[in-house]
């Protein structure tokens, strides 16, 4: 078995706390302004680090995980937006395809969203986005057969307790808050995107890079619409905790 650890890397601490004491602190680093945490999460070797928000910080964060810790794969776990109106608050979605969403041209009033590095008019590309390899999103989703993730309150569900889902499908990235009806409905049909968050996609972007596998898992806290700026901070800490349990489900078989 590799001795390389895994790098997880969440944006905020209300993702972090759920990992309890399922992770074990052994040594602790500070590089650049970030705290990273070496130790054990169930059993396996990990570095734990807060990125903070955005694209950079997530960026700069996987950089320094590969640099300074050699990580074997890079994992995020937090929450999201959901786009697809056939999701709810509360479901998780393991990522097969990340897309930065707000990289691209902007002509006559309407974002076309491109491969970052790319433009039509300069080094063109057919791809857009950074995937998964199949092989491992099955053994990820084949680890997950079975598994129940505990019921969503009503006050967050919308009125009626729920079971949540798991699912695996199209993340989409950038560096805004969505809070808005109609962008959440065209991103969603443009993009086929699941859910919307700041993160994912650049660190898929480096990790392509230094050719190691990225897995990204997030938990809908809101359905990215007008009244997501309240859901958001409202039922953070109920939904964040989706996430990491399917991360601890599926860490033995990355």
């Amino acid at each position: 078995m590799s001795q390389k650890p895994l790098g997880l890397i969440c944006a905020i601490p209300n993702e972090i706390q759920h990992f309890g004491s399922a992770f074990t602190k052994e040594a602790e680093r500070s590089i650049a302004g970030f705290m990273f945490f070496s130790g054990t999460l169930d059993g396996v070797d990990t570095v734990l680090v807060e990125a903070g928000m955005g694209k950079v910080n997530a960026a700069v964060v996987t950089t320094l995980l590969m640099e300074h810790f050699n990580c074997r794969a890079i994992l995020f776990s937090g929450v999201a937006g959901g786009l697809d109106p056939e999701l709810g608050v509360g479901d998780v979605i393991v990522g097969n395809k990340l897309i930065q969403h707000d990289y691209g041209m902007m002509v006559d009033e309407k974002m076309t969203a491109y491969q970052p590095g790319h433009l039509p008019i300069h080094m063109p590309t057919e791809k857009l986005g950074y995937e998964v390899s199949s092989p491992l999103i099955d053994k990820l989703m084949n680890a997950l057969r079975g598994f129940k993730l505990p019921e969503i309150s009503a006050e967050a569900a919308g009125g009626k307790t729920r079971q949540p889902i798991i699912t695996t499908g199209t993340i989409l990235t950038g560096d805004q808050f969505i809070g808005c009806t109609v962008a959440r409905d065209q991103l969603h049909d443009d993009l086929s995107g699941l859910a919307v968050e700041m993160e994912g996609a650049a660190i898929a972007q480096v990790a392509e890079r230094y050719q190691v596998p990225f897995i990204i898992i997030r938990s809908l806290s809101d359905l990215a619409g007008e009244e997501s700026t309240m859901d958001f901070m409202k039922f953070l800490e109920e939904t964040a905790g989706g996430a990491a349990l399917v991360l601890r489900r599926i860490i033995s078989a990355i």
